[in-house]
């Protein structure tokens, strides 16, 4: 009889395991939220809006204009996926656990690794500003690389996707950083996606066009470069009468980022350029451009300068949890590396 009871227990378990299945599957398809058919489910794909969470995060102006939609129906749309969804409040408890998924990447080096608290999270936005050859562009290309890497290793099983603003991509480099690693070049250039931004426009559209990547081509996309992020918007906004255009303009091409970020759990990495304080009389009086949009968007924040020889100097300058700190390391034929000792 214990025996029947067991078996009985175990058939309803595996119904319920099903039905529970099938509930999430249908809550996750498009096509299923009233008033959105195949063209329309389509049009949202493409646009980005590939599953329930972004619809539900998105503004009824976004999908009207997407779908081809009234106003009215895209509100209903957005409802219908926010009261499918568990959109509200979480404890401190469950947004631990939720850290618990975080990938940190490593960045080649020991020391700039924990830095930043065991590597680039996913998730997140690091911002590195300096001056020209003070490794921005050659950690890029390193975390191109990495985030190929198994995790037990600092990788991600993931591929890359670069914006290149300003022609800085460099196959043979990666090449060269991915014979260093044992791994096979072709097949890491083959998982980085390079995209070269020739304006402002472009290069918000291209980050956009991540969203169908991932949903419509379904690549494991775990890293988003933008290299650099200001390049455009301070060449194509001059004077202090643009200024409010530009920054809101940055304010909507640092949302999407975010956003990608969060919900899809990638790393971001940006690098910035700097300018100079002529009212600054003592310390350094670099600084970084963008102003407060771009701090307060920025996830990490650090500041890299040359050291002596290959060496450089990274210190973080902002994190919401660690504290400030500085880290040498340097670049050699095989990439970012620990200071020889």
């Amino acid at each position: 009889m214990g025996r029947k009871t067991e078996t009985q227990v175990k058939a309803v378990e595996e119904v319920l395991e099903k039905s529970e299945e099938k509930t999430v599957k249908k809550e996750l398809e498009i096509e299923d939220i009233p008033g959105v058919g195949k063209v329309a489910a389509e049009k949202l794909r493409e646009s980005g809006f590939g599953n329930m969470i972004s619809i539900a995060v998105a503004s009824p102006s976004q999908l009207s204009e997407t779908a081809g939609m009234s106003e009215a129906s895209a509100r209903k749309v957005i409802n219908f996926a926010r009261n499918n969804l568990s959109i509200g409040f979480e404890s401190g408890e469950e947004v631990l656990t939720k850290r618990e998924n975080v990938i940190k990447l490593t960045t080649g080096s020991t020391a700039l690794d924990n830095l930043l608290g065991g590597g680039v999270e996913t998730g997140s936005i690091l911002e590195n500003f300096g001056a020209f050859g003070s490794a921005k562009s050659q950690i890029a290309h390193q975390l191109a690389v990495n985030v190929q890497l198994p995790k037990n290793k600092g990788g991600a099983n993931g591929m890359a996707v670069f914006i290149d603003t300003e022609g800085t991509f460099r196959p043979e480099r990666i090449k060269q950083m991915a014979e260093a690693l044992d791994l096979d070049s072709k097949t890491v250039l083959k998982n980085i996606k390079i995209a070269r931004a020739y304006n402002s426009d472009h290069q918000m559209i291209m980050a956009e066009k991540v969203d169908e990547l991932i949903n419509v081509e379904k690549l494991p996309i775990k890293l988003i470069i933008v290299d650099s992020l200001m390049s455009h918007f301070r060449a194509e906004f001059l004077g202090r009468g643009t200024l409010a255009e530009r920054q809101q303009k940055l304010n909507k091409h640092l949302h999407t980022l975010m956003k990608i970020a969060d919900v899809y759990g990638i790393a971001v990495y940006v690098t910035n350029q700097v300018m100079a304080k002529p009212d600054m009389f003592f310390g350094d009086p670099t600084a970084p451009i963008g102003g407060h949009i771009l701090g307060h968007a920025s996830t990490f924040r650090i500041y890299l300068r040359k050291g002596k020889g290959s060496t450089r100097v990274a210190k973080l300058v902002d994190a919401p949890n660690l504290p400030d700190g500085e880290a040498v390391f340097q670049i050699i034929n095989e990439g970012v590396r620990d200071v020889d000792v």
